[in-house]
């Protein structure tokens, strides 16, 4: 199948054509026609399916037909949980509608509001949003849905996550009847099911198994370590390797991730640290410098795994496994993108044993456990009832059944047998402030 099948409009294809695309993803390949068409929509798709190009090109195309109602406001609108997915969301529309006209334009936390009055002051077509920043336009009176005509939800699941039901729920209240629904999550659970209930319209549903997107281009291995000592000398021999030309290493939380960045800025590497707790601007120059080449190995919290748009990301190394096995999907997506292989490492100590038992579960097959020569782990991990047929260890899940999810997932916590540090961020809304890594003569932060 090729683009041209899908009946999109002949800007679009030539702009498809330019990014050197021939033929869509499975969930692309679903999803845009049923979106053309006018149906409300639920797309199940994990990072690196190509679920951003799904609701960007039907919304470009809707934008070629003038809009019937005069006034001001956006036609489309995007929703998504993080500043880093949206400024990935309005690149998307800038690289497809580079032949159209095209006016769009990001509403995120802090980022100045002078600026976003301005933005919907007139008319303009699509806007890209956070909920928290959304929801003070609204109680300002600031933003008009008159003309809305699309309401996207891009990873709907992860906004639950992060406390945004209630917003989402005013935000789509306010949005015009008639209008056209796309919903996208990773997760299909209780709390999206009621979700999509409250918000769509006969919605039809199209979904990629999670099976063949951690199959794809990702060499998966796994690393037993015995404790923290021995953990991070795996991690120097890993980084050492010159085929490791850039990487994100995923921390659990931002404390840690901080200390991590710094400790391996101070064995020399190009190393800086991303998180939800360091400013806009913070972030963006961390995100711009890695893809620049400057930063070599980015410590990550979760914040990234959903949002990071970074081509030639060769290696995820996943320091802390994740306590929900849908997050080791997303971060995995990270590498092996756009038909280039990648290869996704991951450390587990026997504190981490049920994360794992977690991880192959969903996935449906084992990590490989690879051992490094002098490296040894001085005891095996003790499994029960362990690999992909393994209970996950949380109550009534079976992840080929539809409607079960935890109902809520903390914000971050602390490691493995830890608590969460004092004064550690909830994940709510935008957060800000924190470290930027400086070298005297070039590499990280420069």
């Amino acid at each position: 199948m090729s683009f041209e099948t899908l009946n999109l409009s002949a800007p679009l294809i030539k702009a498809i054509s330019a990014c050197g695309y021939t033929e869509p993803t499975p969930i692309q390949a679903e999803s845009i026609p049923l979106a053309l068409s006018g149906r409300d929509l639920i797309g199940s798709a994990q990072t690196g399916t190509g679920k951003t190009a799904s609701f960007v090109l039907p919304a470009l195309e809707r934008l070629l037909v003038p809009s019937p109602v005069r006034g001001k406001g956006p036609r489309i609108l995007v929703l998504t949980p993080t500043r880093e997915l949206a400024i990935q969301v309005v690149d998307a529309v800038r690289t497809y509608g580079k032949f159209m006209r095209v006016r769009c334009g990001a509403i995120l936390g802090g980022m100045p509001y002078r600026d976003q009055m301005m933005l919907l002051s007139s008319p303009v077509d699509i806007i890209v949003a956070t909920p928290g920043r959304l929801i003070d336009h609204l109680d300002r009176r600031s933003i008009n849905f008159s003309r809305l005509e699309m309401l996207v939800l891009d990873e709907a699941d992860r906004m639950l996550d992060m406390g945004f039901s209630e917003d989402v729920d005013r935000i789509a209240a306010a949005a015009p009847d008639e209008r056209q629904t796309l919903l996208f999550t990773a997760t299909m659970d209780d709390a999206m099911a009621k979700l999509a209930q409250r918000l769509l319209k006969d919605p039809v549903r199209v979904a990629v198994d999670v099976q063949q997107v951690t199959s794809l281009q990702i060499e998966q291995r796994l690393h037993v370590t015995d404790d923290m000592r021995h953990k991070n000398r795996i991690l120097q021999h890993l980084v050492a390797d010159a085929s490791v030309t850039k990487a994100i290493i995923f921390s659990a939380t931002k404390k840690d991730a901080d200390q991590l960045a710094f400790e391996l800025y101070s064995q020399g590497h190009a190393a800086a640290a991303l998180h939800g707790d360091m400013s806009q601007g913070a972030r963006n120059k961390t995100i711009t410098n890695m893809r620049r080449g400057k930063v070599r190995l980015l410590v990550a919290t979760d914040v990234a795994a959903r949002g990071l748009d970074v081509s030639g990301i060769s290696h995820v190394i996943n320091f802390d496994l994740p306590k929900f096995a849908e997050d080791y999907v997303h971060r995995i997506g990270r590498t092996g993108r756009a038909g280039a292989t990648g290869i996704a490492i991951s450390f587990c100590s026997m504190s981490e044993v049920a994360y794992l038992d977690r991880i192959e579960r969903l996935t449906g097959k084992p990590l490989p456990q690879h051992v490094i020569e002098g490296l040894e782990p001085t005891r095996p991990l003790r499994r029960n009832n362990s690999g992909p047929g393994a209970r996950n260890g949380r109550p009534g899940f079976d992840p080929r059944k539809k409607g079960f999810a935890p109902k809520g997932r903390p914000s971050q916590g602390g490691r493995p047998g830890q608590s969460a540090r004092p004064g550690q961020a909830t994940g709510r809304r935008d957060a800000q402030p924190v470290v930027e890594y400086r070298r005297g003569r070039g590499g990280a932060g420069n």
